[in-house]
């Protein structure tokens, strides 16, 4: 068995500890790139989510290096990504392509004995004892923490970097090193070096930056390729950005949803217009818009991809907040025919209203 997996924003670097610990064979297929879309487009549907595509495209890169099985986790709630895992199948199918697909759902939905099975396949060709792989997924579940960590505190003290570009270089840096790292152990120890190095990093508490909260459906949001890299964007312009949906937020959010102890504020704060799931993370957008107005940020950008019905529910009660709140809200509906030089444009003008927002505050 030769395991791979969907690039989900800081997963890919989870997953090689876990597997690095465990022994077993697994690919990391390559960072997702125009390449990647169009190998997806071209045996995709076209009228699927845009997440499907890339998906597809990193499947095929993978297979191409020799893997066998996929996976991925899965999502029983009203959400067309619950039915991913049967449609790739069949598309890879349709290709010839014989693949295993291990599917990790909440154990609320399929039950702890099923949860516990479809985790077990994953090490089932590892010869380690039980022990020492409830203390691989540790470690997994610690660089997740780490590496999200890091890119959280670079992404939003860019704004306040005394010299120009450094937080940028080290998200770089941390993410290539521990990528070519050798062994779970060697990993975590770059990621806990960076850490620290971050922490280093000098920032100038009296600048003001522009601040925007980064709200939407979680893989548009997440993955660089999706989103045109906007966060890259905004960093390089000297932009503070946050937002809450990472891999390692995913993975809490998940387990405490299960024990139903989940006592996240998003959702409280959500509650007044939208109290209940409705698939992907739209109460969760809706959510963090309030959160980040409480906050004091300076506007928000919405991200999700053409035809996401949840997200499209929160474009419409997001107007609402924008107009009661008075925070700037931008929505940029994205797929594979987005042109960068009008989503440029659009990020432009949209820092230029909040700049002049500023301005007149002062």
């Amino acid at each position: 068995m030769n395991i791979t997996f969907p690039h989900l924003g800081n997963t890919y670097i989870a997953a090689k500890v876990l597997f690095d610990a465990l022994d077993v064979e697994y690919t990391i297929p390559p960072i997702s790139t125009k390449k990647t879309l169009e190998i997806g487009c071209l045996h995709s549907p076209d009228d699927i989510c845009l997440p499907f595509k890339i998906m597809i495209g990193n499947y095929i890169e993978s297979i191409e290096k020799g893997a066998d099985t996929v996976l991925i986790t899965g999502s029983c709630g009203p959400c067309r990504f619950g039915e991913y895992c049967e449609l790739q199948k069949k598309v890879l199918m349709s290709l010839g392509r014989q693949i295993n697909f291990i599917v990790i759902d909440e154990p609320s939905k399929i039950g702890i004995k099923e949860f516990l099975n479809r985790l077990s396949s994953v090490a089932k060709d590892s010869r380690l004892s039980i022990y020492k792989k409830i203390k691989a997924l540790n470690m997994a579940l610690k660089a997740i923490n780490l590496i999200d960590e890091i890119e959280k505190e670079c992404r939003f003290f860019a704004g306040y970097e005394k010299n120009k570009g450094e937080f940028s270089k080290l998200l770089k840096d941390v993410k290539r090193e521990a990528i070519e790292s050798k062994g779970a152990e060697g990993t975590l120890k770059v990621l806990e070096n960076y850490k620290d190095k971050v922490d280093r990093i000098e920032i100038d508490n009296f600048k003001t930056p522009i601040k925007i909260g980064i709200i939407g459906e979680i893989y548009t949001i997440i993955d660089s390729l999706s989103n045109l890299y906007i966060e890259d964007i905004l960093m390089n312009l000297g932009v503070s950005t946050k937002r809450t949906l990472y891999p390692s937020w995913w993975v809490k959010n998940t387990a405490l949803s299960a024990l139903k102890i989940n006592r996240s504020p998003i959702y409280k704060e959500a509650k007044h217009y939208l109290g209940m799931c409705i698939g992907g993370h739209a109460q969760e957008c809706v959510g963090e818009a309030m959160l980040n107005y409480k906050m004091r940020f300076d506007g928000l950008i919405q991200i999700f991809p053409v035809g996401c019905m949840p997200e499209i529910v929160s474009k419409a009660i997001l107007p609402d907040i924008e107009k009661r709140y008075n925070i700037p809200i931008l929505s940029l509906v994205v797929d594979e025919m987005t042109g960068e030089a009008g989503y440029y444009t659009r990020i432009e003008a949209f820092l230029d209203l909040i700049e002049g927002r500023k301005r007149m505050c002062i």
